[in-house]
């Protein structure tokens, strides 16, 4: 199956992946993003789990923060305070994919892996639109590319 990470690839209006792919091999990382009105700062962390021999890795929602609190921005009742942040765990455990809306009215998302930080569009650039993120291995995503 290969080398475990995360395919990037960007999503047509119609909602289908848009052709080329990028992997990212990496067994953790965390989406990073500043609320576009409230500027108030959220973080998720995910791990790629590598599963049996033959079968597609896995994306699991490890842990997520939020800096305060603002009007419609409520952390879950579950949220503990902790210098700052409201950490707490997702209610979605294994996510099948991320959908991320990236605009261009609005920073991008920061990519952070092995404890450094850059925006997504260091990754993939963005369209405007939807970014697709879910676990896959660099075999299948080379079988993809080849396929388009």
């Amino acid at each position: 199956m290969g080398l475990s990470g995360v395919c990037l690839s960007l999503v047509t209006a119609a909602g289908l992946s848009a052709g080329n792919q990028v992997f990212v091999p990496v067994e953790h990382f965390t989406l990073a993003w500043i609320h576009s009105i409230e500027k108030v700062r959220w973080e998720e962390d995910y791990a790629v789990l590598p599963t049996s021999p033959g079968s597609k890795p896995t994306l699991k929602a490890v842990a997520a923060r939020i800096k305060g609190s603002a009007a419609g921005m409520e952390p879950p009742a579950d949220a503990k305070l902790k210098n700052g942040w409201y950490e707490y765990q997702p209610t979605i455990h294994e996510p099948a994919e991320l959908r991320l809306s990236r605009s261009f009215f609005t920073a991008d998302y920061e990519w952070c892996m092995r404890g450094s930080c850059q925006p997504m569009s260091a990754l993939m650039a963005s369209d405007g639109g939807v970014t697709l993120v879910r676990a896959c291995s660099q075999s299948q995503a080379l079988d993809e590319n080849k396929r388009e």
